[in-house]
């Protein structure tokens, strides 16, 4: 599993009846999760003390519940700082579980002793392109979503990060790749963290089993002649990390060598030790640092 220790201004302290009790920073939310199975085991006190809860609805949709958040806050992991915006279908704004890939990639950038040009599919409000630039990288941040692009922008601000090599992309992600191979340009490195479905602001439609490997293929043949890495992310159910592993391996590895792992993302619950599953990454890379 992959998973990272280093959070102080969130933790994810009990799970139990289909929800987590999380902090963000000092701010307590109950929010729905399917993975959580497990019943009758609340033992945290806090779950009677949250600023929200976010309760769904049996028409669709949901709503957050005794609500005493502001309507924005800030959080910070290492020398990253992230907006916290509570929105709906029970987001905050960030994965919290990712901070593991952004501590692996952000090493690889920092010891690769060259510039590295990133390309961010999918990049939603940033987490992934603020760590890559923060780690001295170029970095092409490309979603479908105008707000989540708006909200990448702030996140870059509020890390210091406003007059980065960052560019930022309104666009559907396959039709901007399909571009960018017509203009020719390279990466070092692509990170995608697809929707299982969705629509691009055309209308695009989206669906992940039917068009993941697809993506991928395209998206390899922007990777440049001695590629960093390449990074799958998906919290689809029923794709698992070793199928999102074989596809790069077809994809990728066969042409470039070097190493696929692909592994559960998780977070430590507080309470009872054990990690909660988060989705799933695949991870390419053309040396595996020592």
């Amino acid at each position: 599993m992959f998973y990272t220790e280093h959070w102080k201004d969130y933790e994810l302290l009990d799970t139990s009846d289909g929800e987590r009790l999380e902090r963000w920073g000092k701010y307590i939310l109950v929010r729905p999760d399917p993975q959580i199975i497990w019943r009758g085991v609340q033992t945290n006190e806090l779950w009677r003390r949250a600023d929200a809860v976010y309760r769904r609805s049996s028409a669709g949709g949901g709503a957050w519940k005794q609500n005493r958040l502001p309507e924005q806050w800030t959080i910070r992991y290492r020398d990253l700082t992230f907006l916290i915006k509570p929105m709906g279908f029970k987001h905050t704004g960030l994965f919290p579980e990712q901070a593991a890939n952004w501590d692996w990639f952000s090493q690889k950038i920092k010891k690769a002793g060259r510039p590295i040009k990133v390309l961010n599919l999918f990049a939603y409000t940033g987490g992934a392109t603020v760590a890559a630039a923060k780690a001295g990288a170029s970095v092409v941040h490309v979603d479908a979503a105008k707000g989540m692009v708006a909200q990448a922008k702030e996140n870059a601000r509020l890390s210091g990060l406003a007059e980065a090599p960052i560019r930022y992309i309104v666009d559907d992600c396959k039709k901007f790749v399909e571009r960018e191979i017509k203009r020719g340009n390279l990466y070092d490195a692509v990170i995608m963290d697809p929707p299982s479905y969705g629509r691009g602001p055309s209308g695009e439609v989206w669906k992940i089993e039917d068009s993941i490997d697809e993506l991928v293929s395209l998206a390899a043949k922007l990777l440049s002649k001695e590629p960093l890495f390449f990074l799958i992310n998906s919290y689809t159910t029923g794709l698992s990390p070793m199928a999102m592993s074989y596809i790069l391996d077809l994809k990728v590895r066969a042409h470039f060598g070097g190493v696929t792992t692909a592994e559960e993302l998780g977070l430590k619950v507080s309470t009872t030790g054990s990690y909660l599953p988060c989705g799933a990454s695949a991870r390419w890379e053309l040396e595996v640092l020592k």
